[in-house]
């Protein structure tokens, strides 16, 4: 039997441009598994040396006690991290406003100006119901190819999903009125919602503000964007890094928001990148792809998917680099490093805000017959709502995980499963181990960051999945949500 030839990440990167946007990342996550796995470990190796998430250093963040600028009544996250600055971008202006989706006063509707001849990504939610903002998107990029971007809308308060024409309608109606406006077309319109679903977009609130929203763009609006997409969400969520395209330096800067309802199916609830590289739309939608396995569909709140998840990646050319066409072109090794470095931040900030999260939780599955599998284990511990609620009660119940295991319908090795709680070692071959200590688990278990991890013994797979805790508070938010 022969032997497959090996695919080195730029031919990957280069067969993955020639597919059809919407069926990238399902033929990334088929054929190139490997090198998924590749970037996958380099982006953990990142995160852990650039944040010592896992470290027994003490952890600089805010205290559960002051109001969230979001929803009324909810204290930051204890888990919360604070909003790194933002540089401008050349060829991005943002402005933020309130049209009045919610009844107490808070801005609740973004616009940002790109130039022309920006570029533009996405990737949607593969939720079987969707949204209009999320339909929008995908047909007018699909027209567009991507090309000549000039706006993009967002509104918090309202998901506009389950909403049939009247909700289209609505969303074509301010994709209309803005390019109106700033002399484009209305597919040149990305268009983005979150909220209560159910609910037809009251676009008049949007339309209505647009004179205003266009006096008040700025560049430096960054803050007031994250802050305005919030619904739940206790902190604002932001992102920043420097890349270099042949010796050009560009900067990428990224928001998202997410709270509850996260176990992403491409990306988060809504993230918004933004970078001044020249880079065709074919090589964007690639690169987005690719690596939303690796950063956002590696975190779980609650095992709820959204209706309209929307990561969009736009690219303006202003910083004047070269225009780069292919993915795997060497000139973006750092660009692609880099962006996905920010896409794994703006990720991990979504669990470290789930909804009355208290733990911050690192699951690694090793030994498991492949990447899938393992990866299928870790989610089936994240989001089990016994494994959950025992990190909320600071309780190392390995049974529960050893539950989930089982449970995940994967192969395993029964008499050579280990379960390790940071260092400390709770089961191994398949029983509890001779040196288990309760005394020292618990100790482990009041960290506010906590790794677990489970081998299988049956292979070389390995997958990582972050979560949170599930608290009384998470009862609390989701029971009044609309109210």
């Amino acid at each position: 039997m022969s032997k497959r030839p090996r695919i080195t990440p730029a031919q990957a990167l280069e067969a993955a441009v020639k597919q059809p946007a919407e069926m990238v990342g399902q033929a990334v996550e088929r054929a190139l598994d490997p090198l998924a796995s590749m970037l996958k470990r380099a982006a953990l190796k990142r995160a852990e040396r650039d944040s010592d998430q896992f470290s027994d250093k003490p952890t600089e963040t805010p205290k559960a006690k002051s109001p969230a600028p979001g929803k009324p009544g909810l204290a930051v996250s204890p888990l919360a991290v604070k909003f790194p600055r933002l540089p401008p971008i050349a060829g991005v202006e943002i402005a933020t406003g309130r049209a009045g989706f919610y009844k107490h006063a808070r801005e609740d509707v973004l616009l940002m100006r790109f130039a022309e001849g920006t570029t533009a990504a996405g990737v949607f939610t593969r939720h079987g119901i969707g949204s209009a903002p999320v339909d929008w998107c995908k047909k007018q990029l699909a027209a567009s190819k991507g090309e000549d971007i000039r706006a993009l809308v967002v509104n918090a308060g309202c998901a506009n999903s389950f909403t049939g024409r009247p909700g289209a309608d609505a969303v074509r109606r301010v994709a209309t009125a803005v390019g109106k406006r700033f002399d484009c077309r209305q597919r040149d319109v990305m268009m983005a919602s979150t909220g209560v679903i159910g609910v037809v977009l009251d676009d008049g609130k949007i339309t209505h503000r647009l004179p205003e929203l266009e006096h008040r763009l700025a560049q430096d609006a960054w803050p007031a964007a994250a802050a305005a997409i919030m619904t739940t969400d206790t902190f604002p969520k932001g992102a920043t890094a420097v890349a270099d395209i042949d010796g050009h330096k560009v900067t990428i800067n990224g928001i998202a928001k997410g709270s509850g309802m996260i176990a992403p199916d491409m990306a988060t609830m809504l993230a918004f990148v933004a970078t001044d590289a020249t880079i065709a739309p074919g090589a964007l939608q690639t690169l987005v792809s690719l690596y939303t396995r690796t950063t956002f569909n590696a975190v779980t709140v609650d095992g709820d998917r959204s209706t309209n998840d929307t990561l969009l990646l736009f690219a303006t050319g202003a910083a004047g680099a070269p225009r780069i066409h292919r993915a795997g072109d060497k000139r973006l090794a750092d660009f692609r490093e880099k962006l996905e470095g920010v896409l794994l931040d703006l990720a991990l900030q979504l669990v470290r805000d789930g909804e009355g999260a208290t733990k911050f939780v690192k699951i690694n599955v090793t030994g498991a017959e492949s990447h899938a599998s393992a990866r299928k284990i870790a989610r089936t511990i994240a989001e089990s709502p016994l494994v959950k609620t025992a990190f909320a009660g600071e309780d190392a119940n390995w049974g529960r995980i050893v539950m989930a295991v089982g449970r995940a319908d994967e192969p395993v090795a029964r008499e050579r499963v280990t379960v390790k709680f940071g260092n400390l070692v709770a089961a191994h071959d398949g029983m509890v181990a001779s040196n288990y200590s309760e005394a020292k688990m618990s100790a482990y278990m009041k960290k506010p960051e906590l790794e677990v991890s489970v081998d299988v013994g049956v292979g070389r797979g390995s997958a990582t999945v972050w979560t949170c805790d599930l608290t009384k508070q998470y009862v609390a938010i989701n029971g009044d949500y609309r109210s």
